[in-house]
């Protein structure tokens, strides 16, 4: 298997990482406390690190300000959301639910949601892109 790497950049010169391989560790409160430091954070009501991704699985750990919205989202593929910290409110044509920590909620893909954080949180992301199989 080829391993797949992401680059340091100027934004982030810790960031030469393996993000995709047979095997790729996190450890998610050292990935917490680095997008909290980092600038993007101080500059932005939102940051973000891919900690694997390959043909058809990202996962990424975002980090919210309170207040911050992605509104009308729509994902190709499945989509889990897993609240690591904080408070937000998940919402779809269905209605308003209340995400705490620990909560997790799983999409198909193509559902339009919205997402509002309430406390500053974090989350882990994980999108899952199904192969078209031929028969």
């Amino acid at each position: 298997m080829e391993i797949k790497r992401n680059e340091a950049t100027n934004n982030r010169p810790a960031g030469d990482r393996a993000i995709d391989a047979t095997y790729v560790f996190s450890d998610l409160p050292s990935v917490i406390a680095q997008l909290r430091d980092e600038k993007a954070w101080a500059h932005n009501d939102r940051n973000g690190i891919t900690i694997f991704k390959s043909d058809n699985i990202s996962i990424v750990v975002s980090a919210f300000k309170g207040g911050a919205i992605i509104s009308e989202n729509e994902v190709e593929g499945y989509l889990t959301i897993q609240m690591l910290q904080g408070k937000a409110v998940f919402s779809t044509d269905d209605g308003d639910t209340v995400l705490s920590e620990n909560h997790l909620v799983t999409l198909h893909p193509h559902v339009v949601h919205s997402f509002k954080a309430d406390t500053d949180c974090v989350v882990l992301l994980t999108t899952y892109l199904k192969e078209d199989i031929l028969y």
